[in-house]
């Protein structure tokens, strides 16, 4: 049953909420924009509600693969990989042939179910930087920096500090691109749009 819930927050993960999407509006994301079929690429390649309804299924999906993780096992280790592999659905969906989002908002959700705490620092810190730099790139990777400190310090369990630190690492890691596009003053802004 463990190996099975596991199994099924990867599955989750995986779902491919943003490509579904854009598809009901008769775009394969995948062609547009950036390419990535995550919210923010959404948002600037179809407008505001595409973009809310990619958010809020990616969290959604990110809320249900860690709670089906922990009814398969209630330990938190267990718990803990779930969210992990909801976040390497995501960023890898077998029903995209390997080729998904970030991991931001499916993270957010993992980790909302996980550890609620510690979520709303590193909220905090996304929001902040995305009203004062308007990078939503930058405002990811600095919320995944503030992610595992915030699970340390209020003293979730080993397990999930290490979820914790392995879902910034692989989030940052997605964002590798957009870094280098930061450096060289490249990176488009929030509310940007895509070319045609």
């Amino acid at each position: 049953m463990s190996v099975l819930g596991l199994a099924a927050a990867y599955l989750i993960g995986a779902i491919p909420v943003g490509y579904i999407v854009a598809r009901l509006s008769g775009i394969d994301i995948r062609a547009a924009g950036s390419g990535n079929i995550g919210a923010t690429n959404v948002l600037r390649t179809l407008g505001k509600l595409p973009a809310i309804a990619t958010l809020v299924g990616d969290i959604v999906k990110g809320v249900v693969a860690v709670s089906v993780a922990r009814a398969a096992d209630p330990a938190p280790s267990w718990a803990a990989a779930g969210a992990v592999l909801a976040i390497v659905g995501n960023c890898w969906p077998v029903f995209l042939r390997f080729r998904g989002g970030k991991g931001v908002a499916t993270g957010f959700g993992a980790f909302l179910a996980l550890t609620p705490w510690a979520t709303a620092p590193a909220a905090l810190v996304w929001l902040v930087v995305v009203a004062t730099f308007r990078y939503v790139s930058l405002a990811s990777v600095m919320a995944c920096v503030c992610l595992p400190l915030g699970v340390a310090v209020l003293g979730y369990p080993r397990a999930a500090i290490i979820a914790a630190a392995v879902a910034a690492v692989t989030i940052i890691y997605r964002h590798r691109d957009n870094l280098g596009r930061l450096a060289k003053g490249k990176e488009r802004r929030l509310g940007e749009r895509a070319a045609a």
